[in-house]
């Protein structure tokens, strides 16, 4: 089938580039209408895209005649909504994370889709990078024996000067950092070691300075303005109110622990350490993104580099990933990509990382699913 595609928070961040991937793959899709909150910057868009709606009414763009899947690329607090009305409507979907701003929102989702026969696709891009797909691929040869630990650093700086965005705004935002690059960090872990969390322990707080508030601007718009104003001169400031930093304490169903620590403050820069390590009884593993190393050590021998697989981008997302995994779940096969299903599984940890933020102590996963039945 041919996906006949609405895109919601079309010009931003997110939805600019999925619409450049979608515009390379003619044969699997075309985009027909457009939605956003800037008018001027929608309708340029629309004219890249050929396509026949621009507007900022979502509800209007997802009924456009011959739209059967929907990007729903708009900040964390609007996905909701929109997804319930596209499985309403009979609409595949493709949603970014954190797909709702709670674990009770995510469990609606993925039961209206779960049964639906309708596509379903969450971009969780991270467990296609090739240091991770490397390291699946040696926990699953039993090199490393049972992986007991783990350390998870997820840094994505951003310039100190850069003006506040939606995702400093608690009330648009997820939980922040712990479900922004948090989302990400969990699925990777889960889906190289097979297992989900028990239990998390959080720190989390805003650790930027105030920061200039220049209105109603993408992300884009703003890592260009920090990266063009070394100081935010005579604009007005103020603190984000959604996390920036986390650091968490994760104890997995098998026993394992492990530690994450998430940012987007400017000072935590990445590429100190390596982003990911494992440790197994008989051998430990060291994931830099950035180098592309990844690293076996063991008691017995000297440190041994295993591959070099620096990150070079995953060309053509959809094409490879995306259209694959709705087609798949549309005709009933077995998919070995994300959906809402996955979705689900890493808001719940992301809630119960953000919880234990705000009331301090453990918070069990499984009591934020019991509250849901």
């Amino acid at each position: 089938m041919k996906f006949k595609i609405a895109v919601l928070g079309a010009t931003g961040f997110i939805g600019a580039p999925y619409r450049e991937e979608i515009r390379e793959c003619p044969g699997d899709a075309e985009i027909v209408s457009l939605c956003g909150r800037r008018l001027d910057l929608l309708e340029a868009a629309a004219t890249e895209d050929g396509a026949k709606l621009f507007t900022a009414d979502w509800r209007e763009a997802i009924g456009q005649d011959g739209v059967n899947l929907v990007l729903v690329c708009t900040p964390d607090a609007l996905h909701h909504e929109a997804v319930m009305a596209c499985a309403e409507a009979g609409l595949h979907v493709v949603c970014e994370k954190p797909i709702g701003v709670n674990a009770a929102e995510a469990s609606e989702m993925w039961k209206a889709y779960s049964e639906s026969g309708l596509g379903h696709f969450v971009p969780l891009w991270t467990r296609y990078v090739d240091v991770f797909r490397k390291a699946r691929e040696i926990c699953e040869s039993g090199v490393l024996g049972e992986v007991r630990a783990f350390i998870y650093r997820w840094h994505n700086p951003r310039p100190a000067s850069m003006p506040l965005t939606w995702r400093d705004d608690a009330a648009l935002s997820s939980a922040g950092s712990i479900a922004d690059v948090g989302s990400h960090a969990y699925d990777a872990v889960r889906w190289i070691l097979g297992e989900e969390a028990r239990r998390v322990q959080t720190h989390a707080d805003v650790v930027s300075p105030p920061k200039s508030d220049l209105g109603d601007i993408n992300l884009g718009e703003a890592i260009a303005w920090g990266e063009e104003h070394a100081e935010p001169g005579d604009t007005e400031r103020r603190k984000g109110s959604s996390y920036d930093y986390a650091s968490i304490s994760v104890e997995l169903a098998s026993g394992a622990v492990g530690t994450m620590v998430l940012s987007h403050a400017s000072f935590l820069r990445k590429g100190v350490a390596p982003e990911l390590e494992l440790h197994g009884c008989d051998a430990s593993l060291s994931i830099d993104r950035i180098t592309g190393a990844v690293r076996l050590f063991r008691t017995d021998a000297d440190p041994e580099t295993v591959a070099t697989l620096p990150d070079e981008g995953q060309g053509n997302r959809f094409k490879q990933y995306a259209f694959p995994g709705l087609r798949d779940r549309i005709e009933g096969r077995p998919c070995p990509h994300p959906g809402l299903d996955d979705g689900y599984r890493v808001q719940l940890f992301t809630e119960a990382a953000a919880r234990s933020a705000r009331q301090g102590g453990w918070v069990e996963l499984s009591a934020i699913e019991d509250e849901l039945d």
